[in-house]
């Protein structure tokens, strides 16, 4: 039984049941169980498995008795609760989104692109490898050069790319060495309740090459990664990432990397007290981070409220430091239940007098901020230290600091939220104005349906989010109702579920059409014109602050596992709802300048500090007067640049976003139709930044004919790599203005039409603010090629009439001067 004793209980919160069930199975193994005894393997199974992934289990199988279940329909059921398998379709996306991350080797890389397409199912594995191998790689050199090469395979692939790496570590191994010198960090440590505000405390980092003297060779070399005496090819720090040249290949001690003499010297004088570490000989602890407490008045602090595996923690901004730090006693608070598991910190953190300062370790935590959600690093303390967030995190969070103790974040949100708590209290809102009513056809006779199965993992979860509407009165247990809805029950990026209704099935056949005219986003984008400061607004549950009447709850009335509820507030699904609550966002925000509302996005804009300031009270104040409320982890405010929509929004003009566009230069070749329309289909999302992608993508429009036959050869290919390029090449578009002259310029080609609308500047400079482009079909192509510019200029006109019509406009094409006319 020594065996059984040390084999630990599973933990459902946060273990890994496949690893799990792999090691349960190498213990039987061990024991010398086969697999005709059942019973062993299963009395075995609930004796190690723990309290609770015991009472799971009878809880899957009831009514069954557990222990006349077979051992495989036990552990089929489990992986079934504790790990449930996305759709190929998911993990594919997932395969598809891998880049080699920063300081990752190609051996690393090539591992997790292996260990991602486990479950995708491919067909040809290896040429998805290639593909991804290639299209996600840090080298740009590289990079081209593999996509230059004819016939490449992925083992070609994979040894140039290893080769180039081993060249790359060989020549920095090549370069003269010099000790290096102490760089400083500063950071403010403080303990959790805010005492010691005014210390700041500075954070040494100290490499371990500082002050080392060379090792003498040994018959047969040292190892160039760590300076021992063994063979470099054998050595566990092979392809460690160096501390102080940030190189893979070696550790600090033996970096041979060389400061120039301003940084050493700069290092020198910033850090009067730092002191060169000793040498340790064997250890492990790569680097020390020592920390020195000095009083420092006049620092003026900046913070950041994040959410860790959902509960908000304010931290404080440390662009001095690397690490992002807290305390075991905040990780309780945030975590109270546990968390992830946390690994032995690779280093020493020490105090002012030089001793250490005990860590817990480090862990990977759900971070987010502003609508992103990032799974990062968090070295978890013993002691009185303040929460801090440190470079690692910038990037993945999208922070980015615009001059001395200035970010991007303006606003005063605290001085905000107290100036309007009905806005930002976190509770659900409710519309003051009159309830909403849906006007259902009298001749419709009502629809019951049955509930639908639930998957076991999204039970608990969906119980979870029907017993929070039911508080926020959003839902209401009824016995039944004339109309009856099944639910659907999407999951969202933290984890949790939105329970919404497939009304397509039962009112959304009844209802009456909303006339009510959604705006465009060329239309949207059109208002930022001299706007140089952007804010952004997300509405909170934003359908469900709108109450419903007595007859709309009635009909939207859900059925689940746990039986119907009545909808008292305007539901997820219903056809009408995004007309009905875009028409209530335009009355209530009308007048205000700068401010546009897109369903639940609220974009607000102005040219200068002040201006910004009044439209966001205004926009505020409405809607506090109106009952409506916003998330605060959401508001963007105060900003030089917003994402919205899709697009980035700045003052020079309305750029694509960098996660849009990374998906669509790290697409695949097609490998078919189907996946030529997706991409394409992917592409004409950012259609207006794309000058002539009619006449360039014209080899791929040609391919989607029908009776064209499926090749791909280097013509397609070459028109699939200049479409990406177009992307990447024209980056920007202006805002529209209308106090600018406007220009129209069209174009035509053998295989295609284009327009530009755009500005003249008062300098001369004429500037795009979209593009259009269309691939000529056979009757077009057979055109003279004046007629084909007659047919530029009036698709360009139809497709920009909202811009041109009633204004006065100039067209300039670029062959025929008798088409230069000025409307």
């Amino acid at each position: 039984m020594a065996t059984d004793s040390s084999f630990s209980p599973f933990n459902p919160a946060s273990g890994d049941w496949e690893a799990y069930a792999s090691r349960f199975t190498f213990l039987l193994e061990a024991k010398g169980v086969t697999d005709e005894e059942d019973a062993k393997k299963r009395a075995i199974f609930f004796s190690v498995c723990g309290e609770e992934t015991f009472e799971i289990a009878r809880a899957l199988l009831a009514p069954e008795d557990v222990a006349t279940v077979p051992y495989k329909t036990i552990m089929e059921q489990l992986k079934g609760h504790f790990s449930p398998q996305p759709s190929v379709v998911a993990r594919r996306n997932a395969f598809y989104a891998k880049r080699q991350a920063p300081g990752e080797t190609i051996t690393g890389f090539v591992t997790s692109l292996r260990q991602a397409a486990r479950f995708c199912n491919f067909s040809e594995l290896e040429n998805m490898l290639r593909d991804r191998l290639v299209g996600g790689l840090k080298d740009e050199k590289l990079q081209r050069r593999l996509y230059a090469k004819k016939n490449l395979t992925f083992q070609v692939a994979l040894e140039e790319a290893l080769a180039t790496e081993a060249a790359e570590r060989s020549t920095q191994e090549a370069r003269p060495s010099q000790p290096s010198q102490p760089r400083v960090h500063h950071e403010d440590l403080t303990d959790d309740s805010g005492s010691n505000r005014e210390e700041v405390h500075r954070v040494q980092q100290r490499t371990q090459a500082a002050h080392i003297p060379q090792l003498p060779r040994r018959e047969g070399g040292n190892c160039t990664s760590c300076g021992e005496s063994h063979e470099r090819r054998t050595c566990r720090f092979r392809n460690a990432e160096c501390r102080q040249c940030r190189k893979l290949g070696h550790i600090a001690r033996v970096c041979r990397a060389r400061p120039t003499r301003r940084q050493a010297s700069d290092d020198q004088s910033k850090s009067p007290r730092s002191r060169g570490p000793t040498h340790q000989g064997n250890s492990t602890e790569l680097t020390d981070f020592q920390v020195y407490q000095l009083p420092h008045p006049n620092v003026e602090k900046i913070y950041v409220e994040v959410q860790i595996e959902g509960a908000p923690c304010r931290m404080e901004l440390d662009t001095g430091s690397t690490l992002s730090i807290i305390s075991a006693r905040t990780l309780r608070k945030l975590c109270p239940t546990g968390g992830p598991k946390l690994r032995p910190a690779p280093f020493t953190l020490r105090d002012f007098q030089k001793r250490k300062v005990p860590t817990m370790g480090v862990g990977t935590f759900r971070v987010q901020y502003r609508g992103r959600t990032r799974r990062l690093d968090l070295l978890v303390v013993k002691g009185p230290y303040i929460s801090l967030l440190g470079l690692a995190w910038f990037g993945p969070l999208g922070l980015a600091v615009t001059g001395v103790n200035h970010t991007s974040l303006q606003v005063d949100m605290d001085a905000i939220c107290k100036e309007f708590p009905g806005v930002f209290d976190g509770k659900l809102g409710q519309y003051t104005g009159p309830p909403i009513a849906l006007q259902l056809d009298p001749a419709v006779r009502p629809v019951r349906l049955k509930a639908r199965r639930v998957p076991f993992a999204l039970k608990p979860r969906i119980d979870e989010e029907l017993d929070r509407l039911v508080e926020q009165g959003v839902l209401e247990p009824v016995p039944n109702a004339p109309w009856e809805t099944p639910i659907v029950t999407p999951v969202k990026p933290n984890g949790s579920v939105r329970i919404c209704a497939d009304y397509k099935c039962t009112i959304n056949k009844a209802l009456t059409a909303h006339a009510y005219l959604v705006p465009v986003v060329s239309h949207v984008l059109a208002t930022l014109a001299g706007s140089k400061i952007f804010g952004k607004l997300d509405l909170a549950q934003a359908y469900q602050q709108l109450p419903v009447d007595e007859a709309t709850a009635e009909a939207q009335t859900i059925v689940t596992h746990r039986g119907a509820f009545r909808v008292k507030r305007l539901q997820f699904g219903v056809s009408v709802a995004p007309g009905i609550f875009q028409n209530l966002m335009d009355s209530l925000l009308k007048g205000i300048p700068g401010v546009t509302p897109f369903f639940d996005d609220v974009l607000i804009a102005g040219p200068t500090p002040e201006k910004f300031e009044d439209r966001l009270h205004t926009v505020l104040h409405r809607f506090q007067t109106a009952g409506l409320k916003v998330k605060r982890e959401k508001c963007l405010l105060g900003v030089p640049q917003v994402d919205f929509l899709g697009f980035m929004v700045d003052a020079e003009g309305v750029h694509p976003t960098g996660d849009k566009v990374r998906a669509i230069c790290d697409a695949p070749a097609p490998k078919n139709k189907t996946e030529l329309q997706a991409f394409l289909g992917l592409l004409n999302f950012y259609h207006s930044f794309l000058p002539h992608k009619a006449a360039v993508a014209e080899p791929l429009h040609r391919l989607l004919d029908k009776r064209a036959p499926w090749v791909w050869g280097q013509r397609q290919e070459a028109a699939f790599q200049a479409v990406k390029d177009l992307l990447v090449s024209n980056s920007v578009l202006a805002h529209f203005d209308e106090r600018l002259p406007v220009v129209l310029a069209c174009d035509a080609s053998p295989y295609g039409i284009g327009a530009v609308l755009g500005h003249q500047l008062p300098d001369g400079r004429e500037v795009p603010v979209a593009y259009f482009s269309q691939t000529l079909n056979a009757t077009e192509r057979n055109y003279s090629q004046i007629d084909k510019e007659g047919l530029a200029i009036v698709k360009g006109v139809k497709k920009f009439h909202d811009f041109l019509y009633g204004r006065p406009f100039t067209v300039v094409y670029f062959n025929h001067h008798q088409y230069l006319v000025v409307f």
